[in-house]
């Protein structure tokens, strides 16, 4: 009943008293419940319960903030967590990143976002055994990945084309399916409700928004391929490494405004359209000219006169005729 009923009636009061009065901070954090990684939609569970359910190598708390649960799973931040079977806690509300940030530890635990770099991706050993033969078997399929020192090089030149954003750029090994994350940045549900504030204020809520930490999956396709391409072609290997950017931004809720996205995005599927037409209209030359070729030579099996042919007929028809004309006169 108190979940079902005293806590979805009352939650709020919980969660402000837990950021307002320090001193009973401890109590009414226990009496808070929240969605996990682990549990089905709707399935609240306590910071007791989940500590319960923690491997004996797992130290601290982790939660993610995310509009949904569905978009929450769906975050290149749970990628390293789904690979290593730790439980996160799924925050959807601004109070609840709130919570977190005044609560900072639980029973001796820290509470530590999903989108830090200190996150802890250590498996346990039943872990790694599944999950390295996935990996291995993923990348001698694909073949492709960046060395030691070209994800070195590519970090440098990610930086320098992107000196205003970018403070740092490093490798990581907590992205499976996504090319890149960024890591320790602002939380972007504070960053909007400062922004809110600011508007109420007076002012234009127009936030400057600091260099951020960029962590790249040097076996990611994208991240390959960009790294070929700023030889070959810099001025696409930049528009690329802009989106890229962008994307981070995107999934760490820190892109204040997504239309400033459309003109490059419209750039880009211009030239994947562009080269695909090119590439069909390339491939339909060959193929009719590959369809004439056996005509031709089906039409010389036929007995069809080639040019050179008819005129050779031509010159006899004509020898003949001459022959004919001087036995008349001869008659």
């Amino acid at each position: 009943k108190y979940k079902e009923e005293f806590y979805k009636e009352y939650n709020f009061f919980l969660k402000e008293g837990v950021c307002q009065d320090h001193e009973s901070q401890e109590p009414l954090s226990k009496l808070l419940y929240f969605e996990t990684s682990k549990g089905m939609s709707g399935e609240l569970t306590s910071l007791n319960e989940y500590i319960s359910r923690c491997p004996p190598e797992q130290k601290d708390i982790y939660y993610l903030f995310a509009p949904s649960r569905e978009l929450a799973l769906q975050s290149p931040y749970m990628e390293g967590f789904s690979d290593s079977s730790r439980e996160v806690i799924f925050l959807y509300t601004a109070i609840d990143d709130f919570v977190m940030a005044n609560l900072k530890k639980f029973e001796g635990r820290n509470l530590i976002s999903a989108d830090k770099s200190e996150a802890d991706f250590s498996k346990s050993d039943d872990d790694k055994d599944g999950k390295d033969e996935d990996k291995d078997a993923d990348s001698s399929s694909t073949g492709n990945k960046l060395t030691s020192a070209e994800a070195k090089e590519f970090c440098t030149w990610f930086s320098n084309s992107l000196e205003s954003k970018v403070s740092t750029c490093k490798t990581t090994n907590r992205l499976t399916s996504s090319p890149a994350v960024v890591t320790d940045s602002e939380s972007g549900a504070m960053r909007r409700m400062m922004r809110i504030v600011e508007t109420q204020d007076g002012g234009t809520g127009a936030m400057p928004l600091p260099k951020q930490t960029v962590e790249i999956n040097p076996d990611h396709d994208i991240i390959v391929g960009i790294h070929r391409l700023k030889e070959a072609d810099p001025v696409l290997a930049q528009v690329l490494a802009e989106q890229v950017m962008d994307n981070c931004l995107v999934a760490a809720g820190l892109l204040d405004d997504g239309r400033s996205m459309l003109p490059r995005l419209n750039d880009l599927m211009l030239c994947v359209v562009k080269s695909s037409v090119d590439k069909n209209e390339g491939t339909q030359v060959e193929e009719e000219k590959s369809a004439e070729e056996p005509k031709a030579e089906l039409i010389m099996e036929d007995g069809v006169d080639t040019p050179e042919e008819s005129k050779g007929y031509e010159g006899i028809q004509d020898a003949e005729v001459t022959k004919e004309d001087d036995v008349k006169d001869k008659k």
